[in-house]
């Protein structure tokens, strides 16, 4: 029998997934009562629709004027693998991996794309590899904030401005929880369903100047699928950049879309949706200190996520098992969080090691992290041994 006591209060939203996420507070059905249902995507009020998140993408992120941004098929997997097609193998790349999505894109590139000149410098979860290897004449290909690991880079001090390079940037789980220095990224992805807590299968793109410069003036050896072509006759799709889509888009995920870029704005903009997030990271940073059975998977305090917080256990019997009986602990106590409707969806993505994984965005109220810490120690302590 566990010697802690439930807690008296439970988080009022329970939605602690790292993707897709929580919706933002206060959100309901009623805002998509005005999704233009039933009408092609290319009609002028959809197309007004598409333009209006674009915009507001643009001024809440002050992107610079010179960079555009599209909405593009399959999540930020699809933008990802999309840039990937069409500028990888112009010059030689250096792939950054220390976690999943970091090693797919190095999955891509090797055995798909089957480039040779290729140097993949990577760590093990919950560290960082080492910056100062990469090599700026070639592309880079990183992601800003791991989500399968919670470890981020720190800033873009490490990338130069006379990079000859391009760098291409995974941020799906950064974009609008952390400041990104755009003169450092010349191809920047994401989806809507992380920090806005969108729907999901919609990506978006940003591409620098230099990243334009690329796609019209570098011929793939490879076969493009249509919804991977930017450019026509050597010239950009300037169209896909100002309303068009490559395909037929969800008039219900971009009016939802819309509606999460409104409550960004009613909530200080991007100062304070990164502010929000970084007050969830504190009260789980100030709750670990006081905590001699579980810890930051991040080793480093200045790479820690405040939006995918992963979290690992360090209890010393926790660490004699074996890697199966390890998960199995593991899932017991996510289990027993899910039947009390604590916390859902927080286990630890399926290739990191067994532990917790707590989305720290700004869509998650503080007042339901603090509400959840009391109920980690008490799901912990109902597993351990006696």
């Amino acid at each position: 029998m566990s010697a802690i006591a439930k807690p008296p209060v439970r988080p009022a939203r329970a939605n602690f997934s790292s993707g897709p996420c929580a919706k933002h507070p206060g959100w309901t059905l009623s805002a998509l009562q005005e999704a233009l249902v039933g009408r092609s995507h290319r009609s002028k009020p959809a197309k007004a629709r598409i333009k209006a998140v674009l915009e507001k993408t643009r001024n809440i992120l002050d992107l610079p004027k010179d960079y555009r941004i599209a909405i593009v098929p399959a999540s930020d997997t699809g933008a990802m693998e999309m840039i990937l097609w069409l500028c990888i193998g112009a010059r030689p790349v250096d792939m950054l991996s220390w976690e999943s999505f970091g090693k797919g894109w190095v999955t891509d590139v090797v055995s798909q794309l089957k480039l040779k000149d290729v140097r993949v410098i990577k760590s093990d979860y919950g560290q960082l590899p080492d910056l100062g290897e990469v090599n700026f004449d070639h592309d880079v290909v990183f992601t800003w904030n791991g989500t399968t690991s919670g470890v981020r880079v720190p800033n873009g001090e490490w990338i130069p401005s006379n990079r000859k390079g391009l760098t291409i940037c995974d941020a799906t789980s950064a974009v609008f929880a952390m400041e990104i220095p755009w003169d450092k990224i010349d191809v920047a992805t994401y989806s809507w369903q992380k920090v806005l807590g969108g729907e999901a299968q919609h990506g978006m793109l940003i591409i620098s100047p230099r990243a334009v410069e690329r796609l019209e003036n570098y011929n793939p050896p490879w076969p493009l699928p249509k919804i991977f072509r930017l450019t026509k006759g050597g010239k950009l799709q300037e169209s896909i950049f100002q309303g068009d889509t490559i395909n037929t888009v969800s008039m219900l995920c971009v009016e939802d879309a819309l509606d999460a870029l409104n409550w960004v704005e009613n909530v200080g903009g991007l100062p304070g949706v990164i502010q929000r997030s970084e007050a969830n990271l504190k009260v789980i940073s100030d709750w670990l200190e006081t905590k001699d059975w579980i810890d930051f998977l991040a080793e480093n305090p200045e790479t820690r996520s405040n939006t995918s917080i992963c979290l690992k256990i360090t209890a010393d019997w926790f660490k004699n098992l074996s890697s199966e009986k390890q998960s199995e602990t593991a899932k017991k106590i996510i289990s027993l969080l899910s039947a009390e409707g604590v916390a859902l969806d927080i286990g630890s993505y399926r290739d990191a090691p067994p532990g917790l994984r707590i989305w720290g965005g700004a869509t998650v109220d503080t007042d339901d992290i603090e509400k959840l810490v009391p109920w980690l120690d008490w799901a912990y302590d109902e597993v351990k041994p006696t």
